[in-house]
Parts: C-alpha cells; structure tokens; sequence
C-alpha cells in the first residue's frame, strides 16, 4: 500500500551555499530498511524536479536509522543572492514528507 513519508519518518533540512541538506530519520528502527528501499537520489531529484539542477546524494547512517540527502544546485546560488522564497532550503524537509513510499502492512505492524 502507498502511504505518506511522514507516516514512518521525520525530516530536518537546511542550507550549506546552494546544496540543500535533507535529513530523514524513521520514527523506529525497524522502518530503516523502507527508507533505504523506497527513497533513492534518483527517486528524491525526481520528487524537487527542476529545483534541483544538480546532482542529489545520499549518505546512509545506519546507527541513527536514517538517510542525508545533499541536493546540489537546488537552492538558486544560496542564500545570499538567491531570489527563492527558501533561500535556506528549510522547506524541503516538509516537502518531502508527502511524498507517498510503498510500504507492506506487515512493516508497520506493531
């Protein structure tokens, strides 16, 4: 079944120039491996579609049960000369939270 990012993860994302730094970590650790399976670079770049010029990264940390994601050129040259309402890339985080991942109902079972 599809349901929302935000049903199994939160998000923290911010700025260093014109990269955005996404943050997801899973509510538990047991949700890690959907994380890993459902959100790939390509899958992100694709979620920000043209707000994203360059290339989309992903570091995974296991120990904390959660994914980085660097985008580069997505936040208009930065904060101090972009012309984006989110120059900060703060926003992005939110975003990604709706999208809808492919989960088993047996993965969210308590």
């Amino acid at each position: 079944m599809k349901v929302p990012l935000s049903r199994i993860a939160h998000t923290r994302s911010g700025d260093k120039g014109d990269t955005a730094n996404i943050g997801v970590i899973a509510w538990q650790e047991r949700h890690y491996p959907i994380l890993l399976r459902e959100l790939t670079p390509a899958r992100v770049k694709a979620w920000f579609g043209n707000l994203v010029s360059g290339d989309v990264v992903r570091y995974e940390l296991p120990n904390l049960s959660a994914l980085n994601f660097l985008l580069h050129g997505a936040l208009g040259g930065g904060g101090t000369v972009s012309l984006r309402t989110d120059a900060q890339g703060k926003t992005f985080g939110a975003a990604l939270l709706s999208l809808e991942i492919e989960v088993h109902e047996h993965e969210l079972a308590e």
